[in-house]
């Protein structure tokens, strides 16, 4: 039987303005390259509240020019903890904002990961914030990898 509602994708790093936007947008393409995104409701948010309102970081919107990647008009804004109730899935970069984001946790249904768990193939787990040292184009090619292995591993277990 097919799924009626969407499935709700969350990422979710510090600010909301680097790492978990590109995972959104990324997330997005490959989704709607896949022609499937009517079976999807993607959104990022931050643990922290830092950047509330602002647009993702230039290095964001570079690296997904680059890359031929359209961002959206996504504003940061915080992870609630209604969003444990309307997301399926919520995605970390890291093991900080996994945390976070189990502290937050109250009976919800909603799978949490890392990313990155997604990517068994890459030897590492977290996507490095590039926030202050840059390296926006290795966290593209994690965060594409982990949104490739995400994708994955929805349409198995949802059946799409």
């Amino acid at each position: 039987m097919e799924r009626q509602e969407p499935v709700r994708v969350l990422f979710v790093c510090m600010g909301n303005i680097c790492r978990s936007p590109m995972a959104e947008a990324v997330f997005r393409r490959h989704v709607t390259d896949a022609g499937i995104a009517a079976h999807f409701l993607i959104d990022s948010a931050g643990t922290g509240s830092w950047h509330v309102g602002e647009p993702p970081h230039h290095g964001t919107l570079a690296i997904l020019s680059r890359r031929g990647i359209d961002p959206g008009n996504q504003r940061a804004r915080q992870i609630t903890r209604s969003d444990f109730d309307r997301f399926d899935y919520i995605v970390a970069m890291d093991h900080e904002n996994l945390a976070a984001l189990q502290r937050l946790r109250r009976d919800s249904q909603a799978q949490i990961s890392l990313l990155l768990a997604h990517a068994p193939g890459l030897s590492v787990r977290e996507v490095p914030d590039p926030y202050y040292s840059g390296g926006f184009d290795l966290v593209f090619d994690l965060v594409d990898a982990g949104c490739r292995g995400l994708l994955a591993h929805i349409r198995e277990r949802e059946g799409i």
